[in-house]
């Protein structure tokens, strides 16, 4: 760790970083926001990649945890912290970066996580970045986003025991905000003015982009000095075992279980021989002639078995192999994987429709698949994740089916574990009420008491929605005929009204009809209702 040389990567990086400072520089335009534009989509894509190519390193990590969990496990138990640390850097930046794009375009958190940056209208807003990130005290985001960096810094730091390799790596590594930063001036000014005084949106995002990049490359170099750490010395065992290393354990019907095997912690030229037996728990000498030998390259065999049927395989063998003294030995494993269907409950929380212009829950699972490698698509209108499961809503006014399917995660690829049909409908009208009143009969107190209609959904539609009425008419069957009829624009009585219900009688019927209530998808007139006074 005497030196340090920048990576291709690193110089990349670097060279973005000069590109957006130089524009940050000038009078930006409207014309030159196509510069932004450019440089946050390559570093936005410089992150996935980036990401991606970590994640290789933790497999590779993880593979030798597995081979020798007591010799790695302290390195190991560093490595998940960066990773635990690193993403919740990572998730706190965007969160910002979001919060920002919102706050300046005038639209929710949700809608700015899916809007491109180059469809948003006032990228080249400075007032509302600035308030949010400097603040009117100078109080603002950029003075916890600053203090967060440093600590993310500080964390990696403390991670490397050796003091001078820890300083060589406090030089080295990025996210530095004690530097010294000038204006156009060239006066000194804190990291936070710096990076977001007076910076339009567009600029805003870059930066935190490329923070992004930073941190990744932390992350980067820390793991990969973690996993260096461990020596060729760190692998030499007293004891040799057998080790079965499986893509995955869940396997469906139609593709094929495939495995690593080797010899975890012994180092050696020549290729092991590897003899396997499916359907049994043990190798043993009496079976040994049924079994087939797979042949190995690079001291590593790769299985692969045909998932033909469902329900729980297993297979034996042994692993076999010339010692550096000559003496051939024989390491027995065993293993077992389930081969089930892809499958997937779909199921409405409330009913076995869907509902226009409404909220409707629905429960979704797929057997054996976590819930953060499920990825859901609905036929029309829109399906989204809460924390009691999923709301599919905005359903267009003309659709009378959707369907949801379910798709799962399974070793980079989208598996389809299942799909379900729903009709979808209208809400059923509502039920005109009178409050006291039982069986359409009602006291005249109690009905001046509840002079108003109010409707609710009938019992055997359990979803809920507050349909309200807007306007009824009421009218007096008589001998001679009926009375002028009396119209409310809202839902309680008018002061007519109740006079003329003051002078009826025992036995007087009214009803009330033209009755509109106000739902999700607009008016709609109901059921008239028939009240007699006891």
């Amino acid at each position: 760790m005497a030196g340090y040389k920048e990576t291709p990567r690193q110089k990349m990086i670097a060279m973005m970083y000069l590109v957006l400072t130089a524009l940050l520089a000038l009078n930006v335009s409207r014309e030159m926001l196509h510069a932004f534009l450019v440089v946050n989509e390559s570093i936005s894509e410089t992150n996935e990649k980036f990401a991606q190519k970590i994640e290789e390193t933790y497999a590779e990590f993880q593979k030798q945890y597995s081979i020798s969990q007591a010799k790695v496990e302290p390195f190991w138990l560093k490595a998940q912290e960066v990773q635990r640390l690193t993403d919740e850097m990572v998730a706190y930046i965007e969160d910002h970066k979001y919060k920002v794009i919102a706050l300046t375009e005038g639209i929710t958190v949700e809608k700015a996580k899916t809007t491109p940056l180059l469809e948003i209208d006032k990228k080249d807003n400075f007032d509302r970045p600035t308030n949010y990130f400097i603040g009117p005290e100078y109080n603002g985001e950029a003075y916890a986003i600053r203090k967060r960096i440093d600590e993310y810094r500080n964390n990696l730091l403390s991670l490397i025991e050796d003091e001078k390799t820890r300083e060589n790596f406090n030089a080295k590594l990025g996210l530095k905000t004690d530097g010294d930063y000038y204006n156009a001036d060239k006066e000194k000014e804190p990291w936070e003015r710096h990076s977001f005084y007076h910076t339009i949106l567009a600029a805003d995002v870059t930066i935190l982009n490329k923070i992004i990049a930073e941190i990744y490359n932390a992350e980067s170099d820390i793991v990969n000095y973690l996993l260096s750490s461990i020596t060729a010395e760190d692998f030499k065992f007293d004891r040799v075992g057998a080790k079965v290393i499986p893509v995955s354990n869940r396997i469906y019907v139609g593709d094929e279980y495939s495995a690593e095997i080797l010899v975890a912690g012994y180092d050696t030229k020549k290729n092991p021989e590897v003899f396997i037996l499916e359907g049994v728990d043990s190798l043993t000498p009496s079976l040994f002639n049924s079994a087939r030998m797979i042949p190995g390259e690079n001291g590593l065999v790769r299985l692969s078995l045909p998932a033909s049927r469902e329900g729980l395989q297993k297979y034996a063998g042994i692993i076999r192999l010339t010692t550096p003294w000559g003496e051939v030995s024989d390491y027995h494993f065993h293993q077992s994987y389930m081969v089930s269907r892809p499958t997937a409950a779909i199921s409405p929380t409330k009913m076995n429709v869907f509902y226009r212009g409404v909220d409707n829950p629905v429960s979704i699972s797929a057997s054996g698949v976590a819930n953060n490698l499920l990825h859901i698509d609905i036929s029309t209108g829109e399906i989204t994740r809460v924390d009691t499961g999923y709301i599919v809503k905005g359903l267009p006014d003309n659709a009378t089916g959707a369907t949801i399917k379910v798709w799962a995660e399974d070793n980079g690829q989208r598996r389809l574990m299942g799909q379900q049909f729903f009709r979808v409908k209208p809400l059923p009208d509502p039920i005109a009420m009178i409050r006291g009143a039982e069986n359409g009969k009602i006291t005249k107190s109690k009905l001046l008491t509840n002079a108003f209609l109010h409707c609710q959904l009938p019992e055997w539609v359990e979803f809920q929605y507050p349909f309200r009425v807007v306007s009824f008419t009421m009218i007096l069957p008589a001998a001679g005929g009926y009375i002028q009829p009396e119209k409310s624009e809202s839902n309680k009585f008018t002061d007519r009204m109740i006079n003329v219900i003051q002078n009826l009688g025992k036995d007087s019927r009214i009803i009330f009809e033209d009755i509109k209530a106000q739902g999700p998808e607009g008016l709609r007139t109901i059921q008239s209702i028939n009240i007699t006074i006891l």
